[in-house]
């Protein structure tokens, strides 16, 4: 598997990820292209410049300063007239559309009514598309990056004087882990910190990877404590996996029944929790309880936490993102005496695959022919040894 690091030790903003990407191999002629079917009054030129001492690519707009405000569907719209392909298209609305729900967040009005302010300028705007494409155009199966400086001090925004993070920066980088440093001044920007969460599936150490290709991408400004670069490190991963990222949220309890904990659980995998179990545990005074874990996909976090705050008594629930590589699956279905069984196959590549029973249809059959549960699972490992006999 194909794998995109990005190192963020001087932070990460949308000029330096464009010139990472470009050092890296995109075809800086392709990503101009597509930036100029925007049809904004801009031009985006790249240069090699030394920031810290090291070569680094600049990627730098020339537009002429705006003073117009655009809103989302604004934004969606020059890109639906663009030249940009389904998947550039459908990605560069995406960075967007995850800022301006940061946006609509820190600000508690709803998505359609925000206007976007430094984000919605043409610079930003080319950054944004601009990264999308050379994103797509890398070919890589998936991005990770380590943890993320924010960066000290003060930022002069439309809405006045900041502290660092500015909120935009600190809701986008929520469940992200957070590098500390002593530079006083933006290192992440809001359209960085938006490209990265967008794309990246993990973010901690450098993975285990041959690494084959680093771009790297220069800020706008020098730095005497240190080199202000972007690292894009492209390579392949020793064992070819299929990866995501999932989010896991936990609770202690200890003064709940039991029937009521597992009537939650029942709650939880009804509303589209991944899982949903629980682990015995001591807590405070030596009392007995157990610890509630839910796996679940961002966007259920939200209706996973309303659950358990309306079912237990708990004050809190923790979560953090973490990252999940999985065998590749695939369904298939059995032919047994007793009936069909439906099951999956999970494999590795170079290796054969394995076969995994459902176990509602086994408990289905078995309860239907009046045969032990074991006797259906044997029954369709037999089905499915036989079928990897047959021409």
């Amino acid at each position: 598997m194909r794998i995109g690091y990005f190192d963020c030790f001087s932070g990460i903003s949308g000029d330096m990820t464009l010139g990472a990407l470009v050092d890296a191999g995109v075809d800086p002629h392709a990503i101009r292209a597509a930036v100029g079917s925007l049809g904004l009054p801009c031009e985006l030129h790249f240069d090699t410049v030394r920031r810290g001492g090291f070569r680094a690519t600049h990627a730098r707009v020339e537009a002429e300063p705006e003073h117009a405000h655009r809103y989302l569907h604004h934004i969606e719209a020059l890109i639906d007239e663009s030249t940009l392909t389904p998947r550039q298209n459908e990605l560069a609305k995406r960075i967007f559309q995850r800022l301006g729900e940061a946006e609509a967040t820190v600000h508690g009005i709803e998505l359609k009514k925000i206007h976007f302010h430094e984000v919605g300028a043409v610079d930003s705007i080319v950054d944004i598309v601009g990264a999308a494409v050379g994103l797509d155009l890398l070919g890589v199966d998936r991005f990770e990056a380590s943890p993320v400086p924010p960066g000290r001090g003060w930022v002069k925004a439309a809405h006045g004087r900041m502290p660092l993070p500015a909120p935009g920066t600190a809701e986008l980088l929520k469940g992200v882990p957070l590098a500390d440093s002593s530079i006083e001044m933006e290192l992440t920007t809001p359209t960085g910190a938006a490209i990265l969460t967008t794309v990246s599936e993990r973010f901690g150490p450098f993975p285990a990877m041959t690494i084959e290709t680093i771009g790297l991408g220069a800020g706008t400004r020098e730095l005497p404590e240190q080199a202000n670069i972007l690292r894009l490190f492209l390579g392949t991963v020793a064992l070819p996996a299929e990866s995501d990222r999932i989010w896991v949220l936990e609770t202690n309890l200890d003064d709940l029944p039991g029937e009521v904990v597992g009537y939650t659980t029942t709650q939880l995998l009804a509303a589209g929790a991944r899982d949903a179990f629980m682990t015995p545990i001591y807590m405070k005074k030596n009392r007995p309880g157990v610890m509630l874990s839910v796996l679940c996909d961002e966007p259920q976090i939200p209706a996973m936490e309303e659950i358990l705050f309306r079912e237990t008594t708990t004050l809190g629930v923790r979560r953090y993102p973490v990252s999940r590589h999985k065998l590749k699956r695939q369904p298939t279905d059995v032919t047994t005496p007793l009936g069909t069984v439906r099951g999956k196959l999970g494999w590795i590549e170079g290796r054969p695959p394995t076969f995994s029973p459902e176990h509602d249809d086994c408990a289905r059959i078995a309860s239907a022919k009046g045969v032990p549960l074991r006797e259906v699972y044997e029954a369709a490992h037999a089905a499915y040894a036989r079928s990897l006999q047959e021409p």
